[in-house]
């Protein structure tokens, strides 16, 4: 029955660390969160690029290097 001490496996799932997020490599964790207001349209496209997270964050690091290199 789910949800009860009885259900489920006794002693949890051994494997748990397989099925969690992957680790983070070279740069520092992404914990810190930007909200950006898009049209609806605009998002549903985004989001059937694959990978789209990371070349956002990509082209963030671009803006952030361009603009902080012209000062």
């Amino acid at each position: 029955m789910a949800g009860t001490k009885s259900s489920g496996r006794p002693g949890g799932n051994p494997d748990i660390k397989k099925y969690g997020f992957p680790e983070v490599t070279g740069r520092e964790p992404n914990k810190a969160v930007l909200a950006i207001r898009l049209s609806p349209s605009d998002l549903e496209s985004l989001k059937k690029i694959p990978g789209y997270q990371e070349l956002v964050r990509e082209k963030v690091r671009e803006i952030i290097s361009e603009n902080l290199s012209e000062s």
